[in-house]
Formats: structure tokens, sequence, C-alpha cells
């Protein structure tokens, strides 16, 4: 069987498994893809020298090489025409009186499709403006709804860090979040501190949620009275990552409690 590799499809869309055949590339590298209905280009982000697992029905098509210099002024063309054809799909939004924001276009490698990413509070019908988007383009349209995380994806920008946003520069795509992942974490449950700027909890949450809930097996619980040298107190307060409790004694003494690291922690 011939090697799979994984590779980010175009500018906006997602990360899927092609078989590489003979082509030299690394990661990092941009390549020509075949695809069903055309050809496409992609990003590499697996090392090719690590063979992927995968399914045979996953496989979403073949590399055919890599990007030349004249593959890459087809892709920086491609993009210009996007914008511009951003301007034009917005107009006939408007024409139309639909509820809808478009947020990119991106035109397929070989300009036999366009893609217009946007958002909307609710369903939208936009079969007319598909029609209108095809007599004018005289390519094959598609409108893609997205969410907000997938808006701050596609936009990017820096989070509170200041690193540029995870789900915009690694992640392959975006893990199931909830509020016990803050309050897990001993976070304030503050809406401004535990979102991002997509308005939804932080995905980075998500992967520290793991190490987090490791940590805090070896401590007690928040209000939980416990015995320490100096006397019997309640925990008023933790900190997971040191492995610290403050715990009040009453009368106004407070004391600090280390406690050891469970094993692979």
């Amino acid at each position: 069987m011939s090697k799979l590799i994984e590779i980010k499809l175009g500018d906006y869309r997602p990360v899927l498994f092609y078989e590489l055949g003979e082509v030299v590339c690394q990661r990092g590298d941009t390549v020509i893809l075949e695809v069903d209905r055309g050809a496409e280009f992609g990003m590499v982000i697996s090392d090719p020298s690590v063979a992927c697992k995968a399914k045979a029905e996953n496989l979403a098509g073949k590399v055919l090489r890599r990007a030349t210099e004249g593959d890459h002024k087809q892709i920086e063309n491609n993009r210009t025409k996007a914008k511009d054809a951003i301007s034009i799909c917005e107009r006939k939004v408007d024409e139309r009186k639909l509820d809808m924001k478009i947020v990119k276009a991106e035109y397929s490698f070989d300009t036999s499709k366009i893609i217009f990413y946007f958002t909307a509070d609710g369903r939208v019908d936009f079969r007319n403006l598909v029609q209108d988007l095809a007599r004018i383009f005289r390519v094959r349209i598609e409108l893609k709804q997205i969410g907000v995380r997938d808006k701050a994806k596609i936009i990017g920008g820096f989070g509170v860090c200041g690193r540029e946003l995870c789900c915009s520069s690694f992640l392959k795509g975006f893990h199931p979040l909830s509020i016990k992942m803050a309050k897990e974490q001993g976070l304030p449950l503050n809406p401004s501190r535990i979102s991002g700027v997509c308005g939804r909890i932080k995905c980075c949450m998500a992967y520290e949620f793991t190490v987090y809930r490791e940590c805090a097996k070896s401590l007690p619980r928040l209000g939980e009275k416990i015995t320490t040298p100096e006397g019997k107190g309640k925990v008023m307060d933790i900190n997971i990552l040191k492995g610290t409790v403050n715990v009040d004694l009453g009368e106004g003494r407070i004391t600090k409690v280390a406690y050891p690291r469970t094993e692979g922690n």
C-alpha cells in the first residue's frame, strides 16, 4: 500500500489523508493534489517519512507533485480573484436581502470551483444566490455556512496569551468544550476570562484539561476541611499546578500546605 500523509487542503479547508506515491516532499511544503472532480493545492502537515494510518474510505486523493514556481503564481492569482469574488457575492447577497455575512472565498487550484464561507444566525435559503453566482463566474459554486469558531480559524489573529490563535495555527480540528473544564482548572467562571476571540470557551482548555485533572487528584477539594501541621482548617484556595492549598485555620490564621505530585505528574 502506498504511503499516506496528512495535508491541509487549500487555505481554509480541513486536514485530510492523501496518497503520497513517489513524490518527494517535506512537512510545510505546498503540493498539488488530484481530487474528485479536479485539482487542488494543500500544505503537508505530517512527516512524510512516518507512515500515517488511515482507512481506505478516508483517502481524499493523491499527491501529484510539489508545487512549482508557476503553481505558486497561480495560487496567488486565485487568492486575488477570490477577493474580487467576495465583493460580487456581497452585492448579490444585498440584492437578495439575505441575512448572511460572507467571511471568505476560495478558488480551487484549477479554478473549477469557488467556495464562499458565510455566517448566519439560522438557516438560509441561498439557492437563488447560487444560481446568480454560477451565471456570473461560470464555475461550480459552493456556499458553506460556518460557526464562530470556524470564522476565527479562517480570519486568524492573536489570543490573550500573545500567540497566534491555536485554531488557525496548529489545531487540526476543534475539541468538545464545556464549562466543567474551567471548573476543574480552578479558573474564575467569568466569560471574559475563559472565552477566546470567537466568544466560545478557549480551545487550550481542552488539551490542558487532562493535565489539570491528573494534578488535582492529590489535592483536597475547595471548602474541604483538612488537618495541617498547624491544626485543622478549611481549604480556601487551590493552586493546582504548584500543588499547594491555602487553609483557613480560623481567627485570621492562614497556612499554605504543599502536596506531593501523584506518580506520572
